[in-house]
């Protein structure tokens, strides 16, 4: 069996819901020994745990979601709400990096690839925790992505909106006509992406292809994000 990631070992989080499922189908198609983990990761230890716990990590797919508190103004926004983005999307990436780089670093390779959010690049109204969450994994990536460099070491962020996925976008919203109508008016090409065209672009992330590529956090949604 040959792949664009045969041999190489990957650690997929949170890996039962948002693009964990499309991405363990097609890096696993890819050659890829995937490692699905569905554990929670918003505990102090529990990052350095499953580092540990698995050993030699190829690549990081920094699969992390929340809710997103949809229709909340900042002024109605409780601490717990805000906290909670931040426990789950910023605070696991950081220790996931921190405690994985240290074997990439000693390898001089690896890649890490995290599944973001367009909405760090864009304001909306009333979703200010998810965004202020997302937009720190952009900031972090860039940071780290030019500080590991190095090291052959490419860090990036996949900005995405309006892709299938259980989480945002389930089939129920997905069959609504007033969705469908604000589709078409938001986002020029007029439809969803497939989770499977979302995971071939992290897939791109993952492999000797994207050498490259550093800190960067790119748009993918259609056209609602242009920069």
């Amino acid at each position: 069996m040959t792949g664009t990631l045969q041999g190489k070992r990957v650690l997929v989080t949170q890996a039962d819901d948002y693009m964990g499922p499309a991405t363990l189908d097609l890096f696993s198609r890819e050659g890829a020994e995937v490692i699905a983990d569905v554990s929670d990761l918003t505990s102090p230890d529990a990052c350095q745990a499953l580092i540990e716990k698995n050993g030699h990590i190829d690549v990081l797919i920094a699969n992390l979601a929340s809710p997103n508190y949809t229709g909340v103004l900042a002024t109605d926004l409780p601490d717990d709400a805000w906290e909670n983005t931040f426990n789950m999307m910023v605070h696991p990436l950081h220790r996931l990096c921190r405690a994985l780089l240290p074997q990439m670093i000693e390898r001089q390779a690896g890649k890490i690839v995290v599944y973001g959010s367009a909405t760090a690049l864009r304001g909306l109204r009333t979703v200010t925790a998810y965004s202020a969450a997302r937009a720190a994994q952009v900031g972090y990536v860039q940071s780290l992505g030019v500080e590991v460099a190095e090291h052959n070491i490419q860090v990036n962020l996949i900005a995405q909106n309006y892709v299938e996925n259980p989480v945002y976008y389930p089939p129920a919203l997905r069959e609504k006509e007033s969705f469908q109508a604000s589709l078409k008016r938001q986002v020029p090409l007029g439809r969803l992406a497939t989770a499977e065209e979302d995971a071939k672009f992290a897939l791109f992330l993952a492999s000797n292809d994207s050498d490259f590529f550093v800190g960067q956090a790119i748009p993918f949604s259609g056209g609602w994000i242009q920069r």
